[in-house]
């Protein structure tokens, strides 16, 4: 198939993206098929003439990208590679996607995961890989997903979404600690584990330079874990243990800085109890295709609790859902062949 793998953009995830993107690349390359690897952003400006012949082109797309940075990418360097910009869309991007068979979507964060792509590819007849775009959109908002999650009876820990030109009220049942997150945020970029009021103050402080509106939630104390769902059907649960701080930017990217076990090491009990929560939280959502959930499971009592949906999950060489295809006994390029099949079947 001609594919067109879209990735970077100009969110706080445009690295991770990038490492995604080329990974997905490569896989869908030694599949046989003819693939070209386009930055959502930059798009391929300079290009002119029959944008099909790139598809059989000998260049390597991913020549130039390297690997995850410890810290989030410099969005305003970006930006200025295309001064006076109005779209989101980079040269040549919406031509080009209008050309393959299917568009892989590589991207994460704002302009990839909050439904906006999929939405306008749905008006032009673009195919894509993932989830429509009113379940997208409901997913990037963690706010209205816990909403979400609390009508469909989907576990999720307590707490309350507060905007910045508002008075900060907390609940009479406040306690520390507490988890401060932006609600469209991604890969752990503007979260913060917080102690004590002074703490709270300065991590709402931070987390309002991202959005105007956060979420301070309860802080459940135990194990982390993640679970992908494909066509509704939950994979191995795998554990999510930092050597150091909690599973923040730098301990999702930077390779040896999590221990990382699939599947976990839990009782049978609890372990189709959580996958059961995680096919719920996608039902909950109107996920199609396919998505990963994750959770926090309290050590003490044993219950889980369920934290968000990341509707384009990670496709990076440290990545999730590609080590719990593996615990299946799927490779990396099966996996990526798997995620075309699966997202092809919304449009027969």
């Amino acid at each position: 198939m001609k594919i067109v793998v879209l990735a970077g953009g100009i969110s706080t995830e445009r690295d991770v993206s990038l490492s995604s993107g080329s990974e997905i690349y490569k896989a869908l390359k030694r599949k046989g098929h003819q693939v070209i690897l386009v930055d959502l952003f930059l798009g391929l400006p300079g290009v002119h003439g029959h944008l099909e012949e790139l598809f059989d082109s000998e260049i390597d797309w991913a020549a130039s990208i390297r690997g995850v940075s410890e810290k989030a990418p410099d969005l305003s360097e970006v930006k200025a590679r295309r001064p006076g910009y109005r779209s989101i869309l980079g040269p040549n991007v919406l031509e080009l996607c209008s050309l393959c068979d299917i568009v892989f979507l590589g991207l994460h964060g704002e302009g990839g995961e909050d439904g906006r792509i999929q939405a306008l590819f749905d008006l032009y007849g673009i195919r894509y890989t993932g989830t429509g775009h009113a379940s997208s959109a409901l997913c990037m908002d963690k706010s209205i997903t816990k909403e979400m999650f609390r009508c469909y009876h989907v576990p999720t820990p307590a707490g309350i979404t507060v905007r910045s030109e508002e008075e900060l009220i907390l609940p009479e049942d406040f306690t520390y600690p507490c988890m401060v997150k932006t609600c469209c945020g991604g890969s752990s970029v503007g979260v913060y584990r917080v102690e004590n009021e002074d703490e709270l103050h300065v991590a709402l402080k931070e987390a309002f330079t991202y959005e105007d509106h956060v979420i301070i939630e309860k802080c459940i104390i135990g194990r982390e874990f993640s679970i992908a769902v494909v066509e509704g059907k939950a994979l191995p649960v795998i554990e999510i243990a930092p050597l150091t701080g909690f599973y923040d930017y730098k301990n999702k990217y930077q390779a040896g800085s999590t221990i990382e076990t699939c599947p976990a090491d839990l009782p049978s009990e609890v372990t189709k109890r959580m996958q059961q929560h995680a096919e719920e939280a996608c039902a909950a959502v109107s996920i199609q295709s396919y998505a990963r959930v994750d959770f926090m499971l309290d050590t003490v009592t044993m219950e889980d609790y369920a934290l968000e949906v990341n509707t384009l999950p990670g496709m990076t060489p440290t990545s999730l859902m590609p080590q719990e295809a593996q615990a299946l006994g799927l490779s990396f390029d099966d996996l990526c062949e798997w995620i075309l099949a699966v997202s092809l079947k919304k449009y027969k």
